[in-house]
């Protein structure tokens, strides 16, 4: 009988083409999911932030059903709390920053005038003056100019946000059914696997929306706090900053802190400055060392460098929409990843041998 000829690739060759290919093949699909999302943002937007505040709001519907409230009513009643909560986080923050802006920027001007000269650094400090200064003047004037220029702009933002609202509520009320309905778009004799990537990544996005949502008020909190003792100029706004920069790891709580420790030199000089950097690290330090072990746990466990590549690239795909949806997503990724290799794992037998085979997962919830 005769025998098939050799490979004309030594395994090395065989196995790098292979991969190569499942690279370009899930680096294709990628590019496809995002360039049609960018297409069709309008849509496609309100379906991402309606996955995140469901996800974030999850624990409330649950311990409403557990009280006994029927799915409707549950979703009604948890759709109410995300905009009371919702609403008046945004009130405070745009009232709060729209009063304060001007005196902080006033106050990173004179810090950058301190700083002395036109280089590099006493340029960085008058842009973000610059922005800062156009933060304040479009949030004080969101109204009017939706009013005298912006009337369409406006309708679409109210329409998003109204969209959104009832698509979290759908998915609140009808999460057995989605969960039937990935079983059953899922290739056959995989529908539980697709059912627990699903699963593992949408716990990975409410893992992290809760763990930030905690951790960016208690950093918040604690560095206006330590603001207010130094006496530091509009402590409270920048501790409203230091909320809006945490949903931007490591980047956010970098700018934010930046600005508060500007603000405390142009006020008091090099030893308020100081001052105003230790609580700012001290509160850093408690967040890195205690928070976020016991807030998010290991729900969202990515490494840094992969969250600065996550903000990157949604930056450049989608502006500052894009960098605030970026790390929830990465998030959700990294979570069906980590269900792929558990599934894939092998099993050691108690004598510490190595069976053939994957992993057999247990049945999904349902």
């Amino acid at each position: 009988m005769p025998q098939p000829p050799p490979p004309t690739l030594p395994p090395g060759a065989r196995a790098a083409a292979a991969w190569s290919a499942v690279v370009l093949l899930v680096g294709g699909a990628a590019a496809l999911v995002i360039t049609v999302g960018v297409v069709l943002h309008a849509a496609v937007v309100p379906v991402l932030l309606a996955l995140l505040v469901t996800a974030l709001l999850e624990p409330v519907h649950r311990l409403l059903r557990r009280l006994g409230l029927p799915a409707g009513i549950a979703a009604g009643l948890t759709s109410a709390v995300l905009v009371a909560v919702a609403g008046g986080a945004v009130w405070v923050l745009v009232t709060v920053l729209s009063g304060a802006s001007g005196e902080i920027t006033d106050a990173l001007g004179q810090a950058a005038e301190r700083i002395g000269g036109d280089g590099p650094i006493a340029s960085a400090v008058h842009g973000a003056a610059d922005g800062l200064r156009d933060l304040g003047k479009s949030a004080a004037g969101a109204v009017a100019k939706g009013v005298l220029s912006g009337l369409g702009l406006a309708a679409q933002l109210l329409a998003g946000a109204v969209l959104t609202l009832a698509l979290a509520f759908f998915m609140l009320r009808d999460r057995g059914r989605a969960v039937a309905a990935v079983r059953a778009l899922a290739p056959a004799g995989h529908g539980d696997l697709a059912v627990r990537m699903a699963l593992r990544a949408y716990r990975a996005m409410g893992g992290f929306m809760r763990g930030t949502t905690v951790i960016a008020a208690i950093d918040a909190t604690l560095i206006a706090v330590g603001l207010l003792l130094l006496d530091v100029p509009n402590a409270m706004a920048l501790g409203a900053l230091v909320f809006i920069g945490a949903y931007l790891p490591y980047v956010g709580a970098f700018l934010t802190g930046a600005v508060a420790v500007l603000v405390a030199f142009a006020d008091g000089g090099v030893g308020k400055a100081l001052a105003a950097l230790a609580v700012v690290l001290g509160v850093q330090l408690l967040e890195g060392s205690v928070l976020q072990p016991v807030v998010q746990g290991h729900a969202v466990a990515m490494h840094p460098a992969l969250v600065m590549l996550a903000i990157t690239a949604g930056a450049a795909v989608g502006g500052l929409l894009g960098t605030l949806l970026s790390v929830p997503l990465a998030a959700a990724a990294s979570g069906v990843f980590a269900e792929l290799r558990d599934r894939t794992r092998p099993v050691r037998s108690p004598r510490g041998t190595t069976p053939a085979g994957p992993q057999r997962p247990a049945a999904p919830p349902r």
